[in-house]
């Protein structure tokens, strides 16, 4: 049990005991620097439940904190808040813990322990990923593996949007004016080469339509005239119909694009359990529909059109059936949450990774999977975050101004190299080792630069200031863990078995900073949250800096006390490792 843990309990003891009163929970902070302490309690959040002077519960709790808890030795109180004095011997017994402990913060799922699904990127097939999709696929593979790490057993998937008008147009575009050219003829990925056609496709369109709007047709009407808008209609209804020549042109794109996706994500450092394509799961949920027509939780109208009327929850009424009996989006993502739970029996709950255009989308669909009487309905979350720009502005995908993922990595790893040549610590790499640690830097920086902001906030990217080898970036924290990769080379003794010392101030305050690490997990998989993950490694490296820089580790004469600080650097390097791969960032051995 943690030292936070243990008070809380000890707080909830006391209030019982002194004041006959239950309190849910209690609100913790780290003691200022200008006072004495630990750990703080703050009082005010109390007072809700024991009206009284703030100074004078602080200590009555102080006071019985101390009787009754070995490890606290003392306290003070400073208006509403009780700071407590932690006996050192805590420190360094939890420290002898965890100190050999490989798994340090994880928690083993438990058999009876519900499982989580996480769903990120869910691309379309008409173009590469870019920039928005980083974002995404970075949250939602960090959100699953911090899942992951706080005990939960968590599948990883996606959704493919792989069939409707906007697969039409690249497709179309390709058969008109692609001249048979391939990824193998040309040299390009396969999402590329596709992207590019649905680019073309949007110059012919506008093309078509002042055409059509200088002949005297309104712009409106020449949208819908354009020849190859109707052309891209007619290949879609023929691609539902099943038409041979249209499905396979279909298939050969698709798998052009689904090579080049692969290439992304492994470049990228993704993975996925399980793929799911809207070509399959479209027509799902037309029969749910049928059954919750029954059990009155949709309505039809006269028009024959299906509804779901959410007016008493706040929200509006919803179609979920068109009056020809055709699905549309919010039947389609009804009906694979449900084929979702068929094919993963122990599923709990779902995480959704989409943007925050979509949030109410998904207040609408959790709504309607509840009414319709799924249990798991009340573990869906939507993963809702904001959007990322550029110093450029905003990026249109059919205007061919989208910043490509492929290209941002590559250019993450170009500023990596600039920075790295400028600082010139190099010496005696070989040019593969250099371009190795260009790519961990940059995919580092790109990774903790996007993760380390709430999701919910919008972005500015800016590629060069997150390379930077100063402050709370990426490189910064990757070169405090290859500094004490350094410092554990140089440690030409053996420091494996534990030892007693007398705790300097900054060691104390590294422990106190390393025993939070279980607790942030937690905090950060209930809030799913990544920065939460980010933040704390940040707040761990300056603290071990700030102990780097006012002791002697190597240098120290007490080899009791050399022992110990090469045992905590290594535990703090461990650490830093461990957090940045639920970021799904590498750290490099040597900088």
């Amino acid at each position: 049990m943690s030292i936070q843990n243990l008070i809380e309990t000890k707080v909830k003891e006391a209030f019982l005991s002194l004041y006959e009163t239950e309190i849910p929970s209690v609100e913790f902070q780290a003691t200022r620097k200008d006072f004495e302490g630990d750990i703080t309690v703050v009082i005010f959040p109390l007072l809700r439940y024991k009206k009284g002077n703030p100074v004078q519960i602080g200590e009555d709790l102080g006071k019985y904190l101390v009787e009754n808890i070995k490890e606290v030795t003392n306290y003070n109180v400073v208006k509403g808040f009780l700071n407590l004095i932690i006996d050192d011997s805590f420190y360094t017994n939890f420290f002898n813990q965890i100190a050999t402990d490989t798994t340090y913060g994880f928690v083993s799922p438990s058999a009876n322990n519900s499982s989580r699904m996480v769903e990120y990127s869910s691309p379309n097939t008409n173009k590469p990923l870019h920039l928005g999709h980083v974002r995404n696929v970075l949250l939602g593979y960090s959100v699953a593996e911090i899942l992951k790490a706080s005990g939960k057993k968590v599948y990883k998937t996606q959704i493919i949007n792989d069939r409707g008008i906007h697969i039409c147009k690249s497709m179309l575009a390709w058969e008109k004016f692609g001249n048979g050219e391939t990824p193998e003829s040309t040299g390009l990925k396969g999402d590329k080469l596709v992207g590019n056609y649905y680019v073309k496709f949007d110059q012919e369109y506008k093309k078509e339509i002042a055409t059509l709007v200088a002949s005297g047709i309104s712009e409106d009407d020449a949208k819908k005239q354009a020849p190859l808008f109707v052309e891209a209609q007619e290949m879609l209804r023929k691609w539902e119909a099943g038409d041979t020549a249209i499905v396979s042109l279909w298939e050969t794109m698709n798998g052009w694009v689904y090579k080049g996706f692969d290439v992304t994500y492994k470049n990228i450092g993704v993975d996925f359990d399980k793929l799911y394509y809207e070509s399959n799961t479209y027509l799902l949920g037309k029969d749910v529909i049928e059954d919750g027509l029954k059990s009155g939780v949709f309505y039809k109208k006269e028009d024959g059109s299906v509804w779901c009327d959410l007016t008493e929850d706040g929200l509006d009424e919803k179609l979920v059936l068109r009056s020809d009996g055709t699905a549309v989006y919010m039947t389609q993502d009804i009906g694979t949450a449900i084929q979702r739970a068929k094919d993963f029996t122990d599923l709990g709950g779902m995480v959704y990774t989409v943007g925050n255009e979509q949030d109410y989308h998904f207040k609408v669909l959790f709504l309607i999977l509840k009414k319709l009487g799924y249990s798991w309905a009340e573990s869906l979350y939507h993963l809702s975050y904001g959007m990322v720009d550029l110093p450029s502005g905003k990026m249109k995908s059919r205007e061919g101004t989208v910043v490509d993922a492929d290209d941002l990595m590559d250019e993450m790893t170009n500023t990596a190299r600039e920075i790295s040549e400028e600082l010139g610590k190099l010496e005696g790499y070989s040019n593969e080792e250099k371009e190795e640690l260009y790519r961990v830097i940059g995919l580092g920086a790109l990774k903790y630069f996007i993760l380390k902001v709430d999701p919910k906030k919008r972005i500015l990217f800016d590629p060069q200031a997150s390379v930077d080898f100063q402050g709370n970036t990426g490189p910064f924290i990757q070169y405090t863990y290859a500094r004490i990769q350094s410092i554990l080379r140089k440690a030409d003794f053996d420091y494996s078995n534990p030892v007693s010392v007398e705790l300097h101030a900054k060691e104390k305050e590294l422990l106190k900073q390393l025993e939070l690490y279980p607790e942030v997990i937690q905090q950060a998989a209930k809030n799913y949250s990544p920065a939460v993950i980010a933040n704390y490694t940040y707040d761990l490296v300056k603290e071990f800096n700030s102990f780097y820089q006012n002791v002697h580790i190597l240098g120290e004469e007490n080899q009791d006390k050399k022992v110990f600080r090469v045992q905590l650097s290594k535990k703090v390097a461990d650490t830093i490792k461990s957090a940045f791969s639920l970021l799904g960032i590498q750290v490099p051995e040597r900088m």
